[in-house]
């Protein structure tokens, strides 16, 4: 049976694309890779995403953007994200375990676990192909507005950011439909 795990990253930030992954791994593989991001530094997620990229049966890695976000909200729009990871997959895949409480519609039989990420392997994978991608957009932001600090907060409403926000104003890629980022 090929099993995909789902998860998303960047729901709560202020800026970009919310990310989602999805992940079929194979029978063998190292289990010490494949925890729950949040459980891991940046450089060992960076390192297991490395892995799991190397090993997977199939993965993908899709996006919702800051206009969808907030076009759709950020729920929906994290279910789009999710639905085109699991649509770029190749191949058969007979059911999708998903990060949380809401699935994304797919034609396979799919199912949302609170805490999935800390209870199975393949949505551990997807959590942490999610957040190394999401992480390396704000690395990237960074380097672009370094007055915003991305590269540490990761755009979350952190008060370095909002104070950023107060003092440079909004980016192109904020999240407009945001309390926070809308005071402004």
């Amino acid at each position: 049976m090929r099993l995909a795990g789902v998860d998303e990253a960047g729901r709560g930030a202020l800026v970009g694309s919310v990310y989602a992954a999805a992940v079929v791994l194979p029978e063998q593989y190292d289990r010490r890779q494949t925890i729950d991001s949040k459980k891991m530094t940046e450089a060992k997620r960076f390192a297991a995403a490395d892995y799991i990229k190397s090993i997977a049966v199939d993965f993908a890695v899709a996006t919702a953007t800051a206009a969808e976000i907030d076009a759709l909200n950020i729920h929906h729009a994290t279910l789009l994200a999710m639905q085109r990871a699991v649509l770029q997959l190749t191949g058969q895949i007979d059911a999708v375990w998903v990060d949380g409480k809401f699935s994304p519609e797919l034609p396979q039989p799919t199912t949302a676990i609170i805490g999935g990420d800390g209870l199975h392997d393949c949505i551990a994978a997807a959590s942490i192909l999610a957040k190394t991608a999401r992480d390396a957009e704000m690395k990237a932001l960074d380097e672009t507005y370094p007055q915003y600090g991305f590269a540490k907060h990761k755009g979350y409403a952190t008060a370095a950011h909002r104070e950023a926000l107060a003092h440079y104003g909004a980016l192109p890629m904020h999240r407009r439909s945001y309390k926070t980022v809308r005071d402004l």
